[in-house]
This record gives structure tokens, C-alpha cells and sequence, in this order.
């Protein structure tokens, strides 16, 4: 089974939304067996708590419902884990810096986003209903994509 890491700063916005966005495409295609995330922030501030209830309220307008208790990376996540996805610029370098020996591939989100490769995925956190429209988009895409990526290798 391969597995996938998604990571964001507090892991209550983008990084859950990415996991449950990407463990819906999974089912969609019957590929549970073969796949599986989760997801983590690189910061302790939010350990414990649930998705930002505006992150929450814009999936289940697309139809997405999803639960999520955030949590901190970890050391084990560079063995339990077959690809690490930052959502940004930040999030990778901290990714890289919390073990550099480790050699498990880790990618932005939207490398898998034609045409914006390189780019982050925007925090939404401190903006409106709109931001966290654009992210739920940006996120479908990028996940689905990612999907095909690992499912043609």
C-alpha cells in the first residue's frame, strides 16, 4: 500500500482538506487497498482540534463531509510514509530541515497542478469564503491528479 502525507502549517485548513479530497478519489475508484493518507501540520498550534469549522462548511457545500483531529509531524512519518505533499514554499523547507537524512520524496501540492507548478496552495485562514473556494478547487485538482500519477507508475 502506498501512502501519502499531506502537510500544512497547523493542519486544520489545507492538509486535512488534501486528505480528504484525495482519500475521496480513492474511493471513487476502488483503490483503498492500494492507497491511503493523512495528514499533519509542521506547527504545534493546533494539536487536538478539529478542520477550521469555514474549511468544514466549504467542503460540505462541494458535497464533501470529513473529520480530522490535527496533529504535529513526526519522525515516524519519514518511514510511515511513501510520499510527503507540502502545501508551500515553508512547509517544504521545514519538512526538509526537521530530517535531512531522510530520503522519502517530498513534493509541493501543486506540482501536480498544470500550469502552476512551484506555486502554494494559499492558506485561506485569514480570508474570506472565497479563499477557501479556491483552495477546495486548487486541492481537487491537485489531488486528482496526484492520484493518476501514482496509479500510471
Amino acid at each position: 500500500m502506498k501512502k501519502v502525507l499531506f502537510v500544512c502549517l497547523g493542519n486544520i485548513c489545507r492538509s486535512p482538506l488534501a486528505e480528504a479530497l484525495f482519500n475521496k478519489h480513492i474511493e471513487e475508484q476502488g483503490l483503498q487497498d492500494k492507497y491511503m493518507s493523512d495528514s499533519c501540520g509542521t506547527g504545534s498550534y493546533h494539536i487536538g482540534e478539529q478542520p477550521d469549522s469555514r474549511s468544514r462548511a466549504n467542503a460540505s457545500d462541494n458535497g464533501l463531509i470529513y473529520a480530522h483531529n490535527a496533529r504535529q509531524l513526526s519522525i515516524d512519518d519519514y518511514t510511515e510514509f511513501d510520499f510527503i505533499v507540502p502545501m508551500d514554499a515553508t512547509n517544504l523547507t521545514n519538512i526538509k530541515k526537521f530530517n535531512p537524512e531522510s530520503n522519502v520524496p517530498v513534493e509541493l501540492m501543486r506540482d501536480y497542478d498544470e500550469g502552476y507548478e512551484g506555486s502554494d496552495v494559499p492558506d485561506p485562514y485569514f480570508g474570506g469564503d472565497q479563499g477557501f473556494q479556491d483552495v477546495f478547487d486548487i486541492l481537487d485538482r491537485s489531488t486528482k491528479a496526484l492520484l493518476e500519477k501514482l496509479i500510471s507508475k
